[in-house]
Parts: structure tokens; C-alpha cells; sequence
């Protein structure tokens, strides 16, 4: 291997005494992938931060044991609209060391993988830092047939021989890729990072070639391969891991970075038939499918997609973060694609961002779309122990011919958010089974709580019955101040063990814990309005290796809105406006005229044939008790949420779907407020211009759970 080969295994730079000093190891990063978008310390040290790909950045380092992290941004006002730290199952959240807006901290509990960005903002042009702190990195093996790759950068690709180990130091940047074609019992060891920014077309889809040269790592016929502790890096618009034909893989300590101008055609694991793969504490953020699995993939002719394909068998993906900009965590199918699957695992893991909208086929955590005479006989299928952050829908299930069965969602925990959209099953699919799917606190006991589509002769899917171990706690009391002590008491399990994560960057033990939120900003610090929805977790475990989780939001307030008396008589429902024309983004409606106006029991108005335009509904809606409040928005075009004259939540520009999918893509904002007991104003905005239908609203607080405002909470003067 060129300029690569060396007589000399050279011995990582830092020594056991000076890991044992400072428990922060960290190379240098060379000024051609270095960034200043961000200045990081871990324990008083400075950190390099790299460029990775889009507009993410991120740092690489090892630690011995918890660590301080400070984060400062370039950008002005960057941290104002908040911070989010993923995955939430850590309970992790910052804070403004001395007052410094433009700086966060926060403590790492260990070695981890985490996604740090602005509250829902996640897509493809959001500006995000990933922090991998993980365990100190491997010392080179000793021996013959070692190809040491030191610190610094090279532009060449690694081509490794059968029985040939590479170990990356850390600190090496390779500008290349990693081949392996047609070779067994290969190893690539360490902590270095592959940068792939090749020539594919970034407006068309030529990604999915399999040839040297052509992705981060591509392996065609290759046998036993070890890749261990490698960061990979994706500029262009091609698949991002490939393997074709290939089996006995194992990945361990994998970081894969991609994003593209064209948001699109960049996966982040393809297997091409084979399989016999193990991924392992990775790390993915991709602009397509995280991970996909195919019989063969040769081109978008009819013959292409017709030519059948190789079995795909016996995959495991564990312990590890899946992030997306777009299309679904898992892709197994495609329309007319002949092949055959078995034992596909992804378990112990966090969802940080699912693709949202559609691309024929809405997308989901699973999306399997056997259409358009697909055949193939698939089988043994495990979802188990899921993290489910920001989220689209649970599953889009579809198969022709002949079969797809034994699929199991087992303890698939969701936090923080409602499904946008509806998952479906439908054809020949049997055997599906939802054995405690948990939004929040409720355990989904019915197709309809998904919600769930079964059409197409598909069999209804099975519900399991209650779990051996069940986490669930009440909060008192529900009206909640800073520093004002609150108690938290969790469903009594024999011989359980119960830790709480109070969303602050704290956590307790025991059934019974007492707890006092130190302020209103709410975990990702997004307190707006006077009141912060802090995001509690419970985590129930017993002797018998059974466990549960269970997730509610809590709205600490540090400023009420007071009810208000209806100005005359009232009615039911609220008063709607439509205004005609076409806007990219909701109009300053104190600007326009209505074309016609009326009443409505909820969110629904009379659009007069208008296909593009503009609808504003506005009275009062009654608040049940005082407390703390939560709302969530949900709409395709844009909408705003206005009460007591103050934005609670809005969803943001437009997000086109994809590949011919009509509409935009649903959109989801969230926002917390402290209201007193009785009616306040209340003014929702929507636009139609590429969908239709109007916002969804919902609410969270005081002895209500999750669910939609009802009509009856809705009024207007006469």
C-alpha cells in the first residue's frame, strides 16, 4: 500500500500516566478538515472540532470516566431558541456557564455518542455538532502484516490484502476510501477517520455503483472483516457503507457522517445480499436510509429491478444512535425487487431523527415496501429496547408475494413526541406482533393508538399483554415553581429497582424520590414563556433482566397567564378566516382581507374552492385546573399557535416529500405555558398552498394525558 507501508509500529502518543492525569485523549485535527464553527474543552482542555459533511461538525475523543464539556459557537445568538443533547434517554441538559449566552456546558457520564443541535432543528440544512467521546483507543498490534496509517493526512485510498491489518492512528485523515474487494481476514484498527467526497453527480442518483473507490468503505465478495473504532466522513452524493456479497462483518466504534446538497441517495449500510454482520456501538447520521437491506442493486432500468437477488441473512445492530435527514432508520424492499431475507436485529438502541414525509411510501423506523410484484420470502424480524427521540411513524409494511412474517416491536419506548404519521400493513404480511409499544407513559394496546392501517388481505397484527414489569409514576403536585420540592412516586414492582432522570442533568434512586428543578427553562432550556417542560424518565429494572421506561413531561413555571372572561355571550367553537392566495410561508394576516368567514366546532373551515390559502381561527379555549402546560403542533404547510396573545409553538417553513410524493412533509413543534384555570385567547394559524387538511392540536398537563383538545374545550363570543 503506498506511501502507507512502514517498518515500524509506531505506539500511540499518549502514556498511561498522562491518560491517567487528564482522562481526556485527543489528537490534533489537520487545519484541511479542522473548523472554528465551534470552540469545545473537555475538562479545561482543548478539543479540535472537525468538519464533517453539510453543515455538521464534530469532535473525537477519548475519556476514562465522566468528563466537563464546554461548548462555545461562532455564531451569534446561536444557543437563543435552546439546546438539545441526544440521545434524551440520558438525561442529559445544558447550561450557560456564567451567564454567557454564546456557551454551553454539560457533564458526560463516560464514553458516549451524542447530537447536539437547536430544538427541532434536525433536517438537512440544520447546523449540528456530534460529540463522540468514547473509551481510549486500541495500541496498535504487534506482529507481521501490520500497515501502520499515522497521524496527518493522506490522500490515497486503503486497499488491504487478505490477512491484512491497517491500523489508523488517531489524528490520520485518509481522503479516500476503504476497498475490499475479494479479500478474508482483514482488520482496520484504531481511531482514524476515511473522508469520502467523490465525483458522483450531486443532482442524480449514480451513488448506488458498486466499484472501487465509489463510498467511504465498499466491499464486494469479501469474508471476515473486523473494522473497529473508524470514523467515516460522506461529502458526496453516494451510499455511504456497501457491501455486496460479503458476510462475516463485524463493526465496532463505527461513526458514519453524511450529508449532500441534494439531500438524497446516501445511505448509511447497504447489504447487497450476504450478511452475517454485527454492528456494534456505532454511530449514524446519513441523508437516506440508515440502514438497507437488498438482493442485489444494478440500476433503475425494468431488468435491473427484476433481476433477482441474493439472500440477505442474520444482520445484528446494537447499542448504537441512528439519525437521518430523510427517508426511514431501517429500508428493506423496494418496488418489483426479487429476494429473499432472514434475521434482520436492531436492538439497545436510540432513534435521534427519522426521516419525515415520503417517498412513494411514507417513511418510518421500519419501512419495508414489497410493491409493484415484489417477491421474496422474509422472515424474523427484531425491534427490542428502541429509543424513539424525534420520530415520523412507527411502520410502513408492505409485501405482494410470497410472504412477510415475524415481525416483533418489543419495548419500543417514545419520547417526547406523538406519531405524525400512520403506520400500515398491508398484503401478504402475517405474524406482526406490538409487545409494549409505549408513548410516554401509555402502553399502545390497539391498532388504532399506533395509529394502524392493515389492508390488502394482511393479517391484524398481535398486541401482547401486559409486561412483567411496568414503569409508570404520578407527579404531585401538578402545579410546579423553581426550587419548589416535587415528588415523584413510581408503580411498586416486586424487587425493582427505580432510577429517575429529572431532565435537569440529575437523577435519583429508589420508588419515592423528591426532587426541586432549578429554573423554567425546561431541559433543552426553551422556556420562553415563562414556564419549561422538563422531560422526567423513569428506568424500572428486577432480577430477572426485565425492564421498563416510562417518560412524562413536566412544566416548570416561573410565570402565569390568568384566565380571562369571555367577552359576551359564547358559543361553540371557534371563529375562521380564509384568506386566498399563495405564500411560501405564513402571511402577516394584519395585512390581508378575508374572503369569507364562519364558525367551526375545531380546527376546520370552509375553503370556497380555494386551493391555495391562508386560515386563521380564533375565541377561546378552557383550561381545566392551573398548571403547566403542553402543546403540540402539527401541520404540513406551516402553522402557529398563539394564546394569551404570546406564540407558543410554530412548525416551520415547508419540508418538500420526495421521489414524486405529493404535499410537503408533516411538521412538529412543541411549546410549554403556565395557564390558570379558566378561558384564554386563543389564535391558530394555517397555510394550504401543497397539502391539505388543517393544523392538528394537541395538549399535555394536569391530569391529562397526551391527546388531541377536544371540541368541547373551544368557544367564541357570539
Amino acid at each position: 500500500m503506498p506511501g502507507f507501508r512502514s517498518l515500524l509500529i509506531a505506539v500511540f502518543a499518549f502514556s498511561t500516566a498522562a491518560r491517567a492525569a487528564t482522562r481526556v485523549l485527543a489528537a490534533p485535527v489537520p487545519s484541511e478538515v479542522r473548523t472554528s464553527d465551534f470552540a469545545v474543552a473537555v475538562n479545561g482542555e482543548r478539543v479540535d472540532v472537525a468538519y464533517a459533511a453539510s453543515n455538521y461538525d464534530y469532535v473525537n475523543f477519548g475519556i476514562t470516566g465522566p468528563a466537563e464539556v464546554t461548548i462555545t459557537s461562532a455564531i451569534p445568538g446561536f444557543w437563543d431558541s435552546g439546546v438539545d443533547i441526544e440521545p434524551w434517554r440520558l438525561g442529559l441538559r445544558a447550561t450557560h456557564p456564567n451567564g454567557d449566552p454564546q456557551t454551553i456546558r454539560f457533564r458526560l457520564p463516560g464514553p458516549v455518542k451524542l447530537s447536539i443541535s437547536r430544538p427541532g432543528d434536525f433536517l438537512n440544512q440544520a447546523r449540528m455538532l456530534f460529540v463522540f467521546a468514547g473509551a481510549p483507543a486500541l495500541l496498535p498490534p504487534s506482529g507481521g502484516n501490520v500497515t501502520l496509517v499515522p497521524a496527518g493526512v493522506h490522500r490515497e485510498n486503503l486497499n488491504p490484502t487478505s490477512g491484512e491489518t491497517i491500523y489508523l492512528e488517531p489524528g490520520s485523515y485518509v481522503l479516500g476510501s476503504l476497498n475490499l474487494f475479494n479479500v478474508q481476514n482483514v482488520k482496520v484498527l484504531g481511531r482514524g477517520t476515511i473522508v469520502y467526497q467523490g465525483p458522483q453527480d450531486p443532482a442524480a442518483d449514480v451513488g448506488w455503483m458498486q466499484k472501487p473507490n465509489w463510498h467511504c468503505i465498499v466491499a464486494d465478495q469479501a469474508r471476515n472483516v473486523e473494522i473497529d473504532g473508524l470514523t467515516c466522513i460522506i461529502r458526496s452524493r453516494t451510499w455511504s457503507i456497501q457491501m455486496t456479497d460479503s458476510s462475516g462483518f463485524r463493526y465496532n466504534d463505527l461513526r458514519v457522517m453524511g450529508g449532500n446538497p441534494g439531500n438524497a441517495n446516501q445511505d448509511g449500510m447497504d447489504w447487497l445480499g450476504g450478511g452475517d454482520t454485527v454492528v456494534r456501538n456505532a454511530f449514524f447520521r446519513a441523508s437516506d436510509d440508515d440502514l438497507a437491506m437488498e438482493g442485489n442493486w444494478d440500476g433503475y432500468t425494468q431488468a435491473d429491478m427484476l433481476r433477482p437477488g441474493k439472500d440477505v441473512d442474520d444482520i445484528l445492530v446494537e447499542d448504537s444512535e441512528l439519525s437521518t435527514s430523510i427517508s426511514n432508520i431501517v429500508r428493506i424492499g423496494w418496488p418489483e425487487k426479487i429476494f429473499n431475507s432472514r434475521g434482520f436485529t436492531l436492538r439497545n438502541s436510540d432513534v435521534l431523527h427519522a426521516g419525515i414525509g415520503a417517498c412513494g411510501q411514507t417513511f418510518g423506523l421500519l419501512g419495508f415496501w414489497g410493491a409493484k410484484g415484489a417477491k421474496g420470502d422474509h422472515s424474523g424480524m427484531l425491534f427490542e429496547n428502541l429509543f424513539l427521540d424525534n420520530w415520523y411513524s412507527l411502520a410502513q409494511i408492505e409485501q405482494e408475494q410470497p410472504s412477510l412474517h415475524g415481525i416483533t416491536f418489543r419495548n419500543i419506548w417514545v419520547l417526547g413526541q406523538p406519531p405524525l404519521a400512520e403506520s400500515t400493513i398491508t398484503g401478504d404480511v402475517s405474524d406482526v406482533t406490538f409487545d409494549n409499544v409505549k408513548y410516554g407513559q401509555t402502553r399502545v394496546t390497539s391498532g388504532s393508538q399506533i395509529p394502524l392501517a392493515v389492508s390488502a388481505g394482511a393479517a391484524p397484527p398481535t398486541f401482547a399483554s401486559a409486561p412483567p414489569l411496568v414503569a409508570a409514576f404520578a407527579v404531585t403536585p401538578q402545579a410546579i415553581a423553581p426550587r419548589r420540592r416535587i415528588t415523584f412516586a413510581a408503580q411498586a414492582a416486586p424487587g425493582a429497582h427505580y432510577t429517575w432522570y429529572f431532565g435537569d442533568g440529575t437523577e435519583a434512586h429508589g420508588r419515592r424520590a423528591r426532587h426541586r428543578f432549578p429554573d423554567a427553562l425546561g431541559t433543552e432550556l426553551d422556556g420562553r414563556n415563562g414556564a419549561g417542560r422538563f422531560r422526567v424518565l423513569l428506568h424500572v429494572t428486577d432480577r430477572a433482566g426485565h425492564q421498563d421506561w416510562a417518560e412524562q413531561g413536566v412544566v416548570v413555571v416561573a410565570q402565569w397567564h390568568d384566565a380571562a372572561p369571555a367577552s359576551g355571550p359564547a358559543a361553540a367553537g371557534l371563529v375562521w378566516k380564509v384568506y386566498a392566495g399563495a405564500w411560501p410561508e405564513l402571511p402577516d394576516f394584519t395585512a390581508l382581507q378575508p374572503e369569507s368567514t364562519g364558525a367551526s366546532p375545531n380546527l376546520q373551515a370552509n375553503a370556497g374552492g380555494f386551493r391555495s390559502y391562508a386560515t386563521a381561527w380564533d375565541g377561546y379555549l378552557e383550561v381545566p385546573a392551573d398548571g403547566g402546560y403542553t402543546f403540540d403542533l402539527i401541520d404540513r404547510d406551516g402553522a402557529r399557535l398563539v394564546i394569551d396573545g404570546v406564540e407558543v409553538a410554530g412548525t416551520g417553513p415547508p419540508f418538500a416529500q420526495v421521489c414524486g410524493s405529493a404535499g410537503n412533509a408533516l411538521r412538529f413543534a412543541t411549546g410549554a405555558i403556565a395557564l390558570r384555570a379558566g378561558l384564554h385567547t386563543i389564535h391558530v394559524e394555517g397555510l394550504n398552498t401543497m397539502s391539505g387538511g388543517a393544523p392538528r392540536l394537541l395538549w399535555e398537563g394536569p391530569g391529562l394525558p397526551l391527546a388531541d383538545v377536544p371540541a368541547s374545550a373551544y368557544s367564541h363570543a357570539e
